[in-house]
């Protein structure tokens, strides 16, 4: 047996009227929150979805976001070309070089997937949402557009006090600091042979004997030489030596008659 229904309460005439006139007047005794845009630019969210940005120097054209896309509005184009060998002796490589990368932002839904699922950090959210065209085509940013976008991505935020640090930078600094021992020790090294140069060149000291430290001069009157000697192993000088050459002997012309 079906239990029977409550008495309905009867309405007053016009009470949903004065409800609503109720809400209206409360509303206006408040202040407005209307932002007049675009006056008034509004203040966003750090993380707000605008437009996608592309860092082109960190694409390898690995094509997971246009794989990933539900939308299919990426659009890639890429050719390959043979890098020669870093060493002699070494094999060639081939890489993959970016012709076109487009978005066609008519079509996408702001979902984030392509950014999400980048593993190289090439795409970023920009808050700038001011792109409006009255063309459709206007829509599709080539990677020169995309490049634009990049430059007001805002800066990722602080990390935590505590937080560890992130491995990309452990590996820069590392990479910093083997690169500045190894320039100190080459620094060391070209000194140490500079050196060594410097005091191969300078002249040994004789082991012994005498040594003229004063050159001999000659009398052109007397004919007689003088000179300072010293002794290398005592360090005592000597006096003036002098002496006279012998006169040569005329020849005899007997001597040559005979």
């Amino acid at each position: 047996m079906a239990e029977p229904l409550p008495p309905t309460r009867s309405r007053i005439p016009g009470s949903g009227l004065a409800k609503g006139l109720a809400v209206t007047l409360r509303t206006m005794t408040k202040k407005t929150v209307t932002a007049q845009y675009p006056d008034a630019q509004p203040e966003l969210p750090p993380r707000s979805r605008g437009v996608i940005g592309l860092f082109e120097e960190n694409c390898t054209v690995c094509m997971l976001c246009a794989r990933e896309c539900p939308d299919w509005c990426i659009y890639i184009d890429s050719h390959k070309e043979t890098v020669p060998p870093a060493a002699p002796g070494g094999r060639e490589r081939s890489r993959n070089v970016l012709d076109r990368f487009a978005i066609d932002f008519s079509l996408c839904m702001y979902c984030g997937i392509c950014i999400e699922v980048c593993p190289f950090d090439a795409l970023f959210w920009s808050p700038e949402f001011e792109y409006a065209e009255t063309d459709i085509h206007e829509l599709t940013h080539e990677r020169d557009k995309l490049r634009e976008w990049m430059w007001t991505v805002p800066a990722p935020p602080a990390l935590d006090p505590g937080a560890e640090e992130p491995k990309e930078l452990a590996a820069a600094r590392k990479t910093a600091d083997k690169l500045a021992a190894e320039a100190a020790t080459a620094a060391e090294a070209a000194e140490l042979a500079a050196r060594t140069a410097e005091q191969a060149a300078q002249p040994e000291p004789p082991a012994g004997g005498t040594t003229t430290t004063s050159g001999p001069g000659m009398d052109e009157t007397t004919g007689t030489t003088s000179g300072t000697t010293t002794d290398a192993n005592t360090g005592t000088t000597s006096g003036t030596t002098s002496g006279t050459p012998e006169p040569s002997k005329p020849s005899d012309p007997q001597d040559g008659a005979s």
